[in-house]
């Protein structure tokens, strides 16, 4: 925290724009080095910045200065607007580096240093991270709400009132010839039943914020040849997939990122589920098999011009399910039979082959995606160290519940007033902040 640190700020490469960000003691004193003056506070000043140990020219561009503690480090803050090339951005890092207690940052340094600064909790630093990272509209959602503070405030929330509850349960501990009241036990045990049931219903969200910071697991299932890989490379719209008329090209599975609708959603093919003698193929279909055990969604994919296809795969149908019934542009194969025969209204006419269907089939799956993630601006548990905490909290409180000393009894309080406090950073974070704030990208 005593070094002034300095970073890329804009991706590296060729560009019109490369912003180069120092934060620390001496960033306002190496800006008026490399360029001899110090511009007013957060007003933009065009400038020419020099080498001050040759006076050569660096590059001519804008200067941003803004003072501790109103920046996002809480710290002296200087923003370099160069031209984006390799060759300005290295003259300047070159002269910061000579330069004493300067380093370039780690990755996630900045929003490290904001986070220790008191700028936001560890929930909002996170959410950074998140917002950088959101590739749908449907993350970019998410991660503004966290960014906004509404998880963060929740927990602390949560953690107030455990606090106010432990305080009235260790008076009555520290005091005991006070003759407080005898309702402060009914009070407590209330109070940490209702977090308990409120927290518990936070968890039992099937993983939502989860899912949607890591995108909704889809399997495409089904007999061999049926057009499973065809079909992701006609959602992919490029190909992704091998496809063949031989039956078992596909021994593995093949994954690919989609933004559908919005939504980030991993589509999965799959090896054709058929009984066969080939040990590699075999191995292909047990993967299969566990893939479509996990996924969020299947998506089973049938041949039209094959009847007997829809028996190989009546184990799968379930409420998960959403089947293709593919190459209908070869037969006209009647729907209801195929309802009737897997039990399911879900079936969708589809030909890979002429895009039939294939429209009507996307809105199926964002709807179906859409409903798997829910609705609301509810706050969301969006990690799985946020799942662990609030597990913890909840597993304390149910100690505290059958507890029958006083002492047990606040000390389970603490358990679950600390494991609120470390969502948030509130406690026992150090040991955490490294591996966390290295999954940033450098200049954040």
């Amino acid at each position: 925290m005593n070094d002034t640190i300095f970073a890329l700020a804009t991706a590296p490469g060729r560009a019109g724009i490369a912003v180069i960000r120092l934060s620390g003691p001496d960033a306002a004193a190496a800006l008026h080095r490399l360029c001899g003056m110090v511009p007013a506070p957060r007003m933009a000043r065009h400038v020419r910045f020099r080498d001050p140990a040759t006076d050569e020219t660096l590059d001519d561009g804008i200067a941003l200065y803004f003072p501790a503690p109103a920046s996002f480090t809480g710290e002296d803050v200087v923003e370099l607007q160069l031209h984006g090339s390799r060759a300005v951005t290295s003259a300047v890092f070159a002269v910061l580096t000579a330069l004493p207690g300067f380093r370039l940052a780690e990755p996630g340094e900045f929003t490290k240093r904001g986070f220790l600064n008191g700028k936001f909790d560890l929930t909002g630093a996170e959410a950074i991270a998140d917002l950088v990272e959101a590739e749908t509209a449907a993350q970019r959602r998410q991660a503004l709400r966290q960014l906004g503070g509404a998880f963060g405030r929740l927990c602390e929330n949560w953690r107030a009132r455990l606090i106010h509850a432990q305080a009235r349960l260790e008076a009555e501990i520290d005091f005991p010839d006070e003759d407080l009241p005898a309702a402060q036990w009914d009070i407590v045990r209330g109070v940490a039943r209702d977090l308990a049931a409120e927290i518990s219903g936070h968890l039992a969200d099937n993983g939502r914020g989860e899912r949607l910071r890591q995108g909704v697991s889809i399997a495409i299932l089904g007999p061999p040849n049926a057009g499973k890989s065809s079909l992701l490379n006609a959602l992919a719209r490029r190909d992704v997939a091998i496809t063949s008329a031989i039956a078992g090209t596909t021994r593995d599975v093949i994954e690919v990122a989609l933004d559908l609708g919005g939504y980030p959603v991993v589509l999965a093919d799959t090896a054709g589920l058929r009984e066969t003698a080939d040990a590699i193929e075999e191995e292909g279909v047990r993967r299969a098999t566990a893939r479509a055990e996990s996924a969020d969604l299947k998506l089973v994919v049938l041949d039209a011009t094959d009847p007997g296809g829809a028996q190989s795969v009546r184990s799968l149908i379930d409420e998960r399910t959403i089947v293709a019934l593919n190459k209908i542009d070869l037969i006209d194969a009647p729907l209801q039979r195929y309802a009737d025969e897997l039990g399911t209204s879900r079936i969708l006419p589809l030909s890979v082959a002429t895009g039939a269907g294939l429209s009507d089939m996307i809105e199926v799956l964002t709807e179906a995606v859409a409903q798997s993630l829910g609705g609301g601006d509810a706050p969301l548990v969006t990690r799985t160290r946020h799942r662990q905490a609030l597990e913890a909290c909840v597993a304390a409180l149910a100690r505290f519940e059958v507890a029958t000393l006083p002492e047990l009894a606040a000390e389970d309080l603490r358990m679950a007033a600390r494991a609120l406090g470390r969502v948030t950073g509130r406690v026992d974070v150090e040991d955490m902040l490294d591996a966390l704030f290295r999954e940033f990208c450098i200049g954040k």
